[in-house]
């Protein structure tokens, strides 16, 4: 879309108590700068502007790469923030649209219908009604309903306040008309401010229609001032990413107690039990069940897999039937074969287990290659790491491993072999050998625990 946006990112949010840039904190997983660079990113913005000021440093390295910038030192209102913007302005593009950066939920199909509102020649106000317009600027219309200015809740007659519909701070504007009228702006106010919404008054002054374009959604045009709306804001758009996925047909044992911050893709019959939390890039496959309190971030289940509660994986792929859980831990690396059971306490990291294999209790299995149909004891581990590298342990098929054994990688077992529970295995094992590592079992007669002295 051939448009300028400018994305105002400049306040310090003192009301948010915190050291972090108001816009960098995070909403479903994204910051609020982020999901409004989407939006623009969604319009196909030939310019996209990023006013900073407050942690300016930070802002603009969050958003390296997806905008330029204009710093805005001192911060002097609104539209001495777009002042700033003012030289970055593509003439070329004859409408430029002005987004807020801590209103993070604004869909691109509204800031599109803002802009074209606009169209290049008009004044577009996002505006929407509201049951509580409080300390909100009212939209003032003449008697045939044209805008003809916005008035501020403090300086609003009885009458005035009474009115409903509100400006959000959303705007798109002729881009060779924006420029002039904001550096005819003054500051001859309380607050010694520089405030866009003076534009509007340029705008009828001079004859250029003023109109009004309405959000469909009060979410839309939230934005955040402090931890309250911020928390009011994630559970907004908790609420709509867990309608989007009921209407794809997951069923969510309970839509409140979602946490969606990333993207979710979901086959059918799928079904996400309470309390779980999905981040990055996760894909549940036709079948899959989540039980309860599970974490997942940037993973693929396979069809039918159950994964059991309290469950976390990360970064890991998960076959066809599998079961992984309660309380395993799959991390970055780990692969699972179809029908592939993980039991509770078990973890696995950068190991690959093909179909079949299980280690169903209290296990470890790092930097390994385990074959089809594996029973892994419990209490076992691979120990591959010497304080200085990663070494890999390679477990052929049908091997069995039994409890509390110690492989200390570089090692091989191969297929068919049986480790005695309780070995410390340091050389490669033959296949369908029994191997045992360990010390014999002495009882010695007569032997007499120690006793604790008498206390005095």
């Amino acid at each position: 879309m051939a448009l300028n946006v400018v994305i105002m990112a400049a306040g310090k949010g003192t009301r948010m108590k915190s050291a972090a840039p108001k816009v960098l904190h995070r909403v479903g997983g994204r910051s609020l700068l982020g999901h409004v660079l989407d939006c623009a990113a969604g319009l196909e913005a030939a310019r996209c502007i990023v006013i900073t000021g407050h942690g300016a440093e930070a802002v603009e390295q969050a958003a390296a790469g997806r905008a330029v910038f204009a710093r805005q030192m001192p911060q002097l209102g609104t539209g001495h923030a777009v002042q700033q913007a003012v030289p970055l302005l593509d003439a070329a593009f004859e409408t430029t649209l002005i987004l807020n950066g801590d209103v993070p939920l604004i869909r691109t199909e509204t800031a599109r219908a803002l802009a074209e509102a606009c169209g290049g020649s008009r004044l577009a106000l996002l505006t929407i009604e509201l049951d509580d317009p409080s300390g909100y600027g009212r939209i003032v219309r003449d008697a045939g309903g044209a805008v003809r200015g916005i008035v501020e809740h403090k300086d609003a007659s009885p009458g005035q306040r009474a009115v409903r519909e509100v400006y959000t701070g959303m705007m798109a504007a002729p881009t060779a008309a924006l420029a002039r009228w904001v550096m005819a702006l003054g500051n001859a106010n309380a607050q010694r401010e520089y405030y866009l919404t003076d534009i509007v008054a340029m705008a009828v002054a001079e004859g250029v229609p003023v109109v009004a374009s309405a959000a469909p959604d009060e979410t839309e045009v939230l934005g955040v001032n402090s931890p309250a709306q911020l928390a009011d804001l994630e559970r907004r758009f908790q609420r709509g990413q867990s309608a989007r996925l009921m209407e794809a047909g997951v069923r969510l044992a309970d839509p409140a107690r979602l946490d969606l911050r990333g993207s979710l893709e979901c086959g059918a019959d799928v079904e996400i039990d309470v309390n779980c939390v999905f981040e990055g890039r996760v894909t549940l496959a036709d079948g899959v069940r989540i039980g309860a309190n599970c974490v997942i971030r940037d993973a693929a289940i396979g069809a039918g897999a159950q994964i059991h509660p309290f469950t976390h994986i990360e970064g890991a792929e998960v076959g066809p039937g599998a079961l992984v859980g309660p309380f395993a831990r799959l991390r970055p690396g780990a692969r699972l074969g179809a029908e592939v059971h993980i039991g509770n306490f078990v973890e696995v990291k950068n190991s690959t287990l093909a179909a079949g294999a299980k280690a169903n209790h209290l296990a470890y299995l790092g930097d390994a290659t385990v074959g089809e149909r594996v029973n892994y004891g419990a209490g076992s581990i691979t120990a591959n790491y010497d304080g200085a590298n990663k070494h890999r342990t390679v477990i052929g098929a049908d091997v069995h491993v039994g409890s509390n054994c110690v492989l200390v990688a570089p090692v091989e077992i191969g297929a068919g072999a049986t480790i005695g529970g309780g070995s410390t295995i340091t050389r490669d094992v033959p296949a369908g050998q029994l191997s045992v590592a360990r010390a014999r079992q002495a009882s010695i007669a007569g032997w007499t625990r120690p006793k604790k002295a008498p206390k005095a």
